[in-house]
């Protein structure tokens, strides 16, 4: 039984390469429609899946189950819709707000305070401008997914007595150095301070979402940057990340309590802080993605359909071309349903064939854009396997009326014909 089913299998296939090679232009014409379909399918499916991948991962660098306490709401959006006069005079957060929800709120794994403003930096005579200065507090590392590539981070001595040292993003390096490994132990201008390199970020790549920009920056410890950053300036913002066991929603209400509490609001006044919860934009940027996916099928769906007709017509033809021999089959005994397996087989084979060109044009296409990106670009086997799935069924869809045609033909009949 198995041996004949695959003998079975392979006629279809011998079939299929036989009236690929026998009328080629036909065959592309008609094939070409699924090739599309599925570059159109796969192409969409692999371009957006690996662009949402780095989006997301992306937003994780901001901290998994945190929230960020600004006087700015993130939900909002921007642009010239943005509603700036409702949160613009809204207080700033401060480092004193930051200490206290570490002590009171329960739920909060870790809490950081950070500011940032834009100057240049020098190191003998060679400036760079617009570098940007970030002032940390202690657990920022913690809820950053950052990374020393060179040298080390700040020590617990350094964020209480405010030494002069810093840490500097690996573009600064090798601009003022020519690499990481020889800035570490130097020494680099900011505001007229002087400070120690003791550490090089590594590589983080250009972002897509805005937020840390570590490539382009140096870091300072908090106690530091109050000597060289006026705070009120430098867009404060307190980082909470939750205990393991506490989703963002219950730290939320946590933080929400905590926060009217230090503002002194009385329940029926409005909130004057907002809470950005990092899980928001996650579920956000799916939400956004869902909608490109579907616009790729809908495009897909139609070449599908057009190369459906095609390979119809193939099969067609085909069964025509064979009446005889479809005859001489049944007639020595070859059953119906063998027939119609082997005809359904071929339109299958023939679907495969465009699938996998398909696949190398959408491969191509990968290949392509991860030199065009600053991100890699891929097709998973998931998205091989459904390509390979759908041009099976379109296979068996186009091919299903002129097998079963084949396969109800009389013997007699079929052999008289010409």
């Amino acid at each position: 039984m198995i041996r004949r089913s695959l003998e079975i299998v392979y006629s279809s296939f011998k079939m299929a390469l036989q009236e690929l090679w026998k009328n080629k232009l036909r065959t592309f014409l008609s094939l070409f429609g699924i090739t599309i379909g599925i570059f159109c399918i796969i192409g969409v499916l692999a371009t957006v899946n690996s662009l949402e991948q780095n989006i997301q991962n992306e937003v994780k660098s901001l901290g998994t189950n945190t929230i960020y306490i600004d006087k700015w709401d993130y939900s909002a959006g921007g642009g010239p819709d943005y509603p700036w006069w409702k949160y613009v005079n809204r207080p700033v957060p401060k480092y004193d707000e930051m200490k206290h929800i570490k002590d009171r709120t329960k739920s909060a794994k870790y809490a950081a305070f950070a500011i940032n403003t834009r100057d240049n930096v020098e190191y003998k005579g060679n400036q760079l401008s617009n570098v940007i200065l970030y002032g940390v507090s202690e657990d920022f590392d913690d809820i950053q997914t950052m990374g020393i590539g060179t040298g080390r981070y700040f020590s617990e001595a350094e964020f209480s007595s405010g030494g002069n040292v810093t840490v500097i993003g690996n573009e600064i390096a090798e601009k003022l150095y020519g690499s990481p490994e020889t800035a570490v132990g130097k020494e680099i201008s900011v505001r007229g301070k002087q400070l120690q390199i003791i550490g090089v970020i590594k590589k983080q790549g250009k972002t897509m979402i805005g937020g840390w920009e570590f490539d382009q920056s140096t870091l300072f410890t908090y106690n530091f940057s109050r000597s060289i950053m006026n705070e009120l300036r430098t867009d404060p913002v307190i980082m909470v990340q939750g205990q393991d066991n506490i989703t963002s929603k219950a730290l939320k209400d946590d933080l929400t309590g905590t926060m009217r509490a230090l503002h002194k609001l009385s329940p029926t006044k409005e909130e004057d802080f907002a809470l950005n919860d990092i899980n928001d934009f996650s579920d956000a940027i799916s939400s956004a993605f869902v909608g490109l996916n579907i616009g790729g099928w809908a495009i897909a769906a139609l070449s599908l359909i057009v190369g459906m007709f095609g390979v119809a017509n193939i099969m067609f033809v085909s069964v025509r071309e064979r009446t005889g021999q479809i005859g001489l089959k049944k007639a020595i005994g070859a059953k119906s349903r063998v027939i119609l397996t082997e005809f359904l087989l071929e339109s299958a084979f023939l679907c495969i064939i465009g699938g996998l060109i398909g696949l190398t044009l959408v491969f191509l296409l990968t290949v392509i854009l991860t030199q065009a990106l600053n991100f890699p670009v891929y097709i998973s086997t998931s998205y091989m396997v459904l390509a390979i799935g759908i041009c099976i069924f379109v296979g068996i869809l186009a091919g299903f009326i002129p097998a079963l045609q084949a396969a109800k033909m009389d013997p007699v009949v079929a052999i008289r014909s010409k």
